[in-house]
């Protein structure tokens, strides 16, 4: 949609702006009678690996800031979306960057990482998908021959929102429906665990009823339309035994209505109660809420158990109470907080995105540390006082 063909954009002109005032020469002060400069030039050959539910933003961001660091650079997009990656190649040929300067890679993820992962000539691989694969590309790297090489990863996350009793319950409903299900929950950011204070959690819960009965699921193209599919089959195969488990539990809050006659790899938006997060083995990438109740004294205990699925990614905080929301911020380890605010949406500059732990490597896409990290740092250091010395001082043995 047009939000992300924006985000695109963000990211090709904040990289240009980064590298513009980062990547120059940069004169450092020392000893009287020295020239000291930093300056940063490309590594080598980049691989850039992007996900098919961003298929150009962060293929472009990608690509774009290996470049602006002068790299080369083969471009890995997903199976599912190598036509816009194409196209979107094919755009920036047009714009003028040099055809020398890029190679597409399309095709299995599996057997062309088992490739460029093993060549001597790659210094670096930048990649956004799971954890696991993330894991099999660094083995892979470590393993290779050539200049060790640098992994930049975004990966999964098991992103919760805390939801005290001071919180305004219908702001808390906007914000969780939209993080929940916008995209049919297939984003990296998306919320997967609301936690709820018993205190207000009928209210919310009751709430959240009548805002998934409202949800209209279908192709997006029509703009009555909130919620379209999931990516291909497979993925709703997965999701729809997770669903199934869960309502033969008896776990059921909520389900949006899924049209007569539809056709497509569609799931209903669904909303469970379940006792912990510990209950989840895995994320579920898609249109499916986990609802906990907890006591106000269980707090940093909630904190607690995030932080010990080992993701970091997002975490949303929904209180009036400052002190509440500081606390979290110091217990909690994610890459990205949202106080009072939906989870999703990241803006390129402002909001710099990227997780920790299980969930990525950092530094966060969007922000001043990226372009930094495809370049190699040099520094030289010349003594301007040798090789014919310092020329005011011989202009004084001429008298």
């Amino acid at each position: 949609g047009i939000d992300e063909v924006r985000e695109a954009v963000d990211f090709c002109r904040y990289y240009a702006q980064q590298a513009r005032q980062k990547l120059g020469r940069e004169e450092l002060k020392g000893p009287t009678g020295e020239r000291n400069e930093l300056f940063h030039e490309g590594r080598g050959v980049f691989v850039c690996v992007s996900p098919w539910n961003f298929p150009l933003a962060i293929y472009l961001g990608q690509i774009t800031a290996a470049l602006v660091a002068g790299n080369t650079v083969l471009a890995k997009p997903a199976e599912q979306t190598s036509l816009i990656a194409a196209r979107a190649l094919e755009l920036m040929f047009e714009a003028g960057l040099p055809k020398e300067a890029i190679a597409f890679l399309p095709g299995d993820g599996a057997t062309l990482g088992g490739v460029f992962c093993r060549d001597p000539r790659v210094v670096g691989v930048c990649f956004t998908g799971s954890t696991d694969t993330a894991r099999i590309i660094n083995r892979q790297l470590a393993e290779k021959e050539g200049p060790i090489a640098t992994l930049i990863a975004e990966t999964g996350g098991q992103n919760a929102m805390i939801v005290d009793s001071t919180a305004l319950p219908e702001q808390v409903i906007k914000d969780a429906v939209g993080s929940a299900f916008t995209s049919a929950g297939q984003r990296c950011s998306a919320l997967r665990v609301l936690y709820v204070q018993r205190d207000i959690a009928d209210r919310v819960i009751e709430l959240l009823k009548g805002a998934m009965a409202e949800l209209n699921v279908g192709p997006t193209h029509l703009r009555e339309n909130d919620i379209g599919p999931v990516i291909d089959q497979e993925a709703r195969e997965g999701l729809l035994a997770h669903i199934q488990q869960l309502k033969s539990e008896g776990r059921l809050i909520a389900e949006a209505t899924l049209p007569a006659g539809l056709n497509g790899h569609f799931v209903a938006p669904v909303a469970f109660e379940i006792d912990g997060i510990n209950q989840l083995k895995k994320e579920q990438f898609g249109p499916v809420l986990h609802v906990v109740r907890y006591d106000a004294a269980d707090l940093e205990k909630v904190v607690a158990a995030i932080n010990g699925t080992g993701y970091g990614l997002t975490l949303g905080v929904h209180s009036r109470n400052e002190e509440t929301a500081e606390r979290i911020e110091q217990l909690a380890r994610v890459g990205n907080l949202y106080v009072n605010r939906n989870q999703i949406g990241a803006v390129v500059g402002v909001q710099p995105f990227g997780g920790c732990g299980l969930s990525g490597t950092g530094p966060k896409a969007g922000g001043p540390s990226y372009v930094l990290r495809f370049a190699n740092e040099r520094t030289t250091s010349t003594n301007t006082t040798a090789v014919g010395g310092n020329a005011s001082l011989l202009s004084l043995g001429d008298d």
